[in-house]
């Protein structure tokens, strides 16, 4: 049979490493979310420019146009 103070010895080892493995992951864990809010903070956002979705759209509209534009002049694309 196992001696009850090298059995109190593993156990005391055992959660020592869990909880240091634990610490690890919650420290590492909270460094990335750091990592993240800095990048979203980072980002400079121009008021003056629409949406991606927006500008892309914007594009769209300016293509048409100058395709009517075309048209009315009667020039073949």
């Amino acid at each position: 049979m196992i001696d009850p103070v090298t059995t109190t010895i593993i156990g005391a080892t055992t959660l020592a490493g869990i909880g240091l493995a634990a610490h690890m992951g919650l420290k590492g864990w909270q460094s990335w979310i750091d990592f993240k809010r800095m990048e979203l903070d980072s980002r400079v956002l121009d008021p003056e420019l629409p949406p991606a979705g927006g500008r892309i759209e914007l594009a769209d509209l300016r293509e048409r146009v100058r395709k009517l534009e075309a048209i009315a002049e009667g020039i073949d694309l």
